[in-house]
């Protein structure tokens, strides 16, 4: 029976690229988000080359109904080998001088608390098999804290830590657990529309970098292969985080 990789947050950029690079290698392929309409298109043109998928409508933000998910996942594929988790809201950013309880509440089920919940539905049959892998992927405020770049950032963090703590706890198990930085706007993705079009403005107007999905997909698939480190950054930081 071929693997199944379940992809969480699956849209228009990084979700079908990740879709696409594990279909080619012959995984069937799990999607995951919020609207119906948008995930049958994406069935629709991955059945078109050749790649298995199926659609399974959730909200993201309900962590109560992450067990049933899991199971509806199971009955269509038998199994899951791999989940990627990297849903892309478009919340932009806060600076952390303006930061409330509430707009961090408003994050914390999207990012933090809905992954642990995966993450916790799937580990039994990863350990009971001996392999498996948990890749999620996070913005580079999580990993460097930037001034006028929080909201996200700080949930994202927790989440990271977790990840590491994670890592380390599972490894000798054959389950691996890896984060993906990015570091850039990735394009064709909601957030980039909603940069390009004027909806969501950086702080003093920056211009923030670009990345192609597919660059990231590969990304997920080399980390997936050699399991050799916890977390990658791309595209690749060598500054300093700011002061």
């Amino acid at each position: 029976m071929s693997k199944v990789i379940a992809v969480f947050g699956a849209g228009t950029g990084l979700g079908v690229a990740v879709a696409r690079r594990f279909g080619r290698e012959g995984y069937r392929v799990a999607l995951v988000a919020r609207r119906r309409e948008r995930l049958d298109t994406l069935v629709e043109q991955l059945a078109t080359e050749g790649i298995e998928a199926a659609a399974f409508p959730a909200d993201l933000t309900d962590t109560t109904a992450v067990p049933a998910l899991i199971a509806a996942i199971r009955a269509r594929f038998g199994r899951i080998d791999v989940i990627e988790y990297a849903p892309i809201g478009v919340t932009g950013f806060t600076p952390a001088a303006e930061l409330d309880g509430e707009k961090l509440t408003s994050l914390v089920h999207l990012y933090l608390l809905t992954p642990v919940e995966v993450i916790r539905a799937v580990l039994p049959e990863m350990t009971e098999r001996g392999d498996g892998a948990i890749l999620v992927g996070h913005g580079l405020s999580a990993a460097r804290p930037m001034p006028y770049l929080s909201g996200v950032g700080p949930v994202m963090a927790a989440t990271r830590n977790y990840l590491y703590s994670l890592h380390g706890e599972l490894a000798d198990q054959g389950v691996y657990v890896g984060t993906l930085a990015v570091s850039a706007l990735i394009t064709g993705s909601e957030a980039h529309q909603a940069f390009a079009s004027g909806n969501v403005a950086m702080p003093d107007g920056m211009e923030p970098p670009l990345v192609s999905p597919d660059d990231l997909a590969d990304r997920y698939w080399e980390m997936y292969g050699k399991r050799d480190r916890v977390e990658q950054i791309h595209p690749p930081i060598d500054a300093a985080p700011a002061a």
